[in-house]
C-alpha cells in the first residue's frame, strides 16, 4: 500500500486579511516536530471535535509529531482575532487554549455542534468569523493601519506619527490587538518579508537588505532568536536536503514533500489557560 502524505492547503477567506486553511496528518511513524513559526496571527482551529485558538508566538512553535488526524481552521490577520473573540491578544500569547476557556461551554457547545454537522468545518468556521465580525464591527482602524504600515516596513516611530499615537498610547493598544508591542510586531513582519524574499531565491543578504534588516549577520540573528533556527537550516531545506519536518511556514515550497511542513499546530492540548471571558 503506497504510503499517504500528509496534506496542507489554505486559501483566501472572505474576511478580510483572513486565511482558511486545512491540515490532513495520516496514520504513520512519528516524523521530527514541525516548527511554526511566529507571523503576528491568530487561529480559530476545529480539530477532534473541539474548538482551539492558537494565539499570538513570540517564537517558534513545535508541534508534537505524535499528532494525527484531519483540522480545519482559519488563520486571522494581526488585530483581528481579539476583536472577534473578545479577548485582548497578550492574554493568549504563545498558548494554545480550549474555547471553552474563553466563552461559555454552551455558546461554545452550540458552534462546535454547527461545524461537526457541516459539510465542510473550513467553510462552516468562515461562515461564522463572517457572521461574528458583521455583530462586532471591523478592528480598531488605528491599530490595523499600525499593523498596514509595519507589514510595508515602516520603521516604529513614522507608523506611531502617522496615525497619531504616543508611545505608551501605540504600546498599550498594541498588546491588546497583536499581542505585544509594536517593535515585536515589525520584527516578527521583517522576519516573514525575508522568508518570502528567500523563497523567490534572492540570496540571504539581498534579502535581508530589502526586508529591513541592517546586513545579513541581522537577518540570521533574528531568524535564531524568533525561528529558533538558522540560516543554514534554512538553505537545507530550500535545496531539499533537509530533512521533512524542520521547515518553518513560508519557507518549505519545493521539494513536494516539504510542501506541508510548518503550518500551525492542530491537535496540541491547550496550556497556562488565560483568564476566562463571557461574552
Amino acid at each position: 500500500m503506497p504510503r499517504r502524505h500528509q496534506s496542507y492547503q489554505e486559501r483566501p477567506s472572505r474576511l478580510d486579511g483572513a486565511v482558511v486553511w486545512t491540515l490532513d496528518v495520516p496514520p504513520g511513524p512519528e516524523r521530527r516536530p514541525r516548527s511554526v513559526l511566529p507571523d503576528g496571527c491568530m487561529d480559530l482551529i476545529w480539530t477532534a471535535g473541539r474548538l482551539v485558538v492558537a494565539g499570538p508566538d513570540t517564537h517558534a512553535f513545535e508541534v508534537d509529531p505524535r499528532n494525527r488526524g484531519s483540522c480545519a481552521a482559519i488563520r486571522f490577520g494581526p488585530g483581528t482575532a481579539p476583536v472577534l473573540l473578545g479577548v485582548p491578544a497578550h492574554e493568549l500569547r504563545d498558548h494554545r487554549v480550549d474555547l471553552t476557556e474563553l466563552w461559555p461551554r454552551g455558546a461554545v457547545a452550540a458552534l462546535t455542534d454547527r461545524i461537526a454537522r457541516s459539510a465542510g468545518p473550513a467553510a462552516a468556521l468562515e461562515e461564522f468569523a463572517l457572521a461574528r465580525s458583521a455583530d462586532t464591527g471591523p478592528p480598531d482602524p488605528l491599530t490595523a493601519a499600525v499593523a498596514d504600515g509595519l507589514r510595508r516596513g515602516r520603521s516604529v516611530a513614522s507608523t506611531a506619527a502617522e496615525v497619531g499615537l504616543g508611545a505608551r498610547q501605540l504600546h498599550r493598544r498594541s498588546l491588546a490587538a497583536f499581542g505585544y508591542g509594536p517593535k515585536t510586531l515589525a520584527r516578527i513582519l521583517r522576519l516573514q518579508r525575508a522568508l518570502a524574499l528567500v523563497r523567490t531565491g534572492l540570496p540571504f543578504a539581498e534579502a535581508a537588505c530589502a526586508a529591513g534588516c541592517t546586513d545579513q549577520a541581522h537577518l540570521a540573528r533574528e531568524m535564531r532568536d524568533l525561528a529558533g533556527t538558522t540560516l543554514g537550516s534554512v538553505r537545507r531545506i530550500m535545496t531539499g536536503s533537509a530533512t521533512p519536518g524542520t521547515a518553518p511556514r513560508g519557507v518549505a515550497e519545493t521539494p513536494e514533500s516539504l510542501r506541508d511542513e510548518g503550518v500551525p499546530a492542530p491537535c496540541d492540548a491547550p496550556h497556562q489557560t488565560p483568564r476566562p471571558i463571557r461574552s
